[in-house]
């Protein structure tokens, strides 16, 4: 069924519209938009009134968009970054090959890929870090709500303990495969650094 309205959290106006133009011109080009269509009012209001505080960019942020991506013919797991430094758009990709690590296979990269945006921070001096990821144990694994059971995730959160005095890392999940533009981009990136075509 063909989406009636399309909810706008972050754009250059936000609401509910009523057709895919209204809402493209509000979003397309705009950095770290945030929407989605909807076959029903009530679903696009519940969707605007969702987290909408948490949503609210910081001023001053840098804003990172992750994604891990495996290919299970060579075993190699990759990440894509898209990330969001003032007026600058940085993507970033990069592959990795370590036998304990594919067993996690696509979260092996958006781990790297988390790690990579947290780093682009410390690099560049920047105290805090909108990190927008699609897989629940990258913040679950950092504020120890899940345990760290694994060599990978174990280095995930030491790495995150170690700089998280100098970065205020905020994640915020996001809906995989959903339509959200820097998501879906983040995703492309790790297949192509993970040698998968599209």
């Amino acid at each position: 069924m063909a989406k009636k309205f399309y909810a706008v959290k972050r754009g250059r106006s936000t609401g509910i519209f009523k057709s895919w133009d209204e809402c493209k011109r509000q979003v397309m080009g705009f950095a770290g938009a945030s929407y989605k269509g909807f076959e029903t009012l009530a679903e696009a209001e519940a969707f605007m009134s969702s987290a909408a505080e948490s949503m609210e960019p910081r001023e001053g942020a840098v804003t990172a968009y992750v994604d891990g991506s495996y290919n299970i013919r060579t075993k190699i797991f990759a990440y894509g970054a898209v990330i969001f430094d003032g007026d600058d758009e940085i993507r970033k990709k990069a592959s990795f090959e370590d036998e304990e690590m594919a067993q996690m296979r696509n979260v092996a990269g958006e781990i790297n890929g988390s790690m990579a945006a947290m780093g682009y921070c410390i690099e560049h001096g920047r105290p805090m870090l909108d990190l927008y990821y699609d897989y629940e144990g990258i913040e679950k694994w950092c504020t120890g709500e899940w345990k760290t059971n694994k060599a990978g995730t174990a280095a995930y959160k030491a790495y995150y303990d170690s700089v998280k005095d100098r970065v205020d890392v905020r994640f915020i999940k996001v809906k995989g495969h959903s339509g959200d533009k820097y998501n879906d981009i983040a995703d492309s990136l790790a297949k192509e650094a993970a040698g998968i075509s599209q």
